[in-house]
């Protein structure tokens, strides 16, 4: 039998130990609560521990730091979903796929927010969740092009980072800038006037 290959770090700088997933499941959920509750500048290794029951040589062997632990928690949240479903048809993926990440985008908008002061102090929790933000629903996307090039709806110079990026962009512009809702309309406007043609251009 072969040794299954131990997890990387968020960052991808060598091997960390592997955690039962529900213990895992319950530190990253306690690092979650203590964020909304009093902020990531206030939060402690200490009160993770006692919040998740665990102690702290499980989560230093897991996680470096607090910041490589909240990086861990808000991937969590972005891949923790059911599965995005195969509709037949690339405006019938986009516009089904895009209210799961609104819903998902919505969760992190408060958690955001109270970590924008601590990415302007702290370097490495800035570089950590711009890793997470860029890797986050690239492999749905993936999924996604790859049932459209199949069915012969987008060639091969549709990038999914590109898809990624423009539409993290449009969900991050109305959570953060101008508050507007991420309703049917937003999706179906997004769906029809923005990814639909950005993909299927040339």
């Amino acid at each position: 039998m072969t040794a299954r290959e131990p997890d990387r770090a968020p960052d991808g700088r060598g091997a960390v130990r592997n955690l039962n997933p529900e213990r895992e499941r319950a530190i990253l959920g306690a690092v979650l609560e203590l964020l909304s509750e009093v902020g990531y500048d206030r939060m402690s290794i200490d009160q993770v521990a006692r919040r998740a029951r665990a102690s702290k040589a499980t989560i230093y062997r897991r996680w470096s730091g607090k910041a490589e632990m909240v990086a861990a928690a808000m991937h969590g949240m972005t891949v923790e979903h059911r599965p995005l479903p195969d509709t037949g048809t690339l405006r019938g993926d986009l516009a089904a796929g895009l209210p799961v990440f609104c819903r998902i985008y919505e969760r992190k908008h408060a958690i955001v927010l109270g970590l924008l002061p601590a990415i302007r102090s702290d370097p490495e929790l800035g570089r950590l969740l711009h890793g997470h933000m860029l890797r986050s629903g690239a492999d749905e996307v993936t999924e996604l092009l790859d049932r459209a090039r199949a069915r012969g709806e987008i060639g091969d110079e549709a990038r999914v980072t590109t898809l990624v990026e423009v539409t993290k962009a449009l969900l991050w512009h109305r959570l953060l800038l101008t508050g507007e809702p991420l309703d049917e309309d937003f999706v179906a406007r997004t769906v029809d006037e923005v990814l639909l043609p950005l993909l299927q251009a040339g």
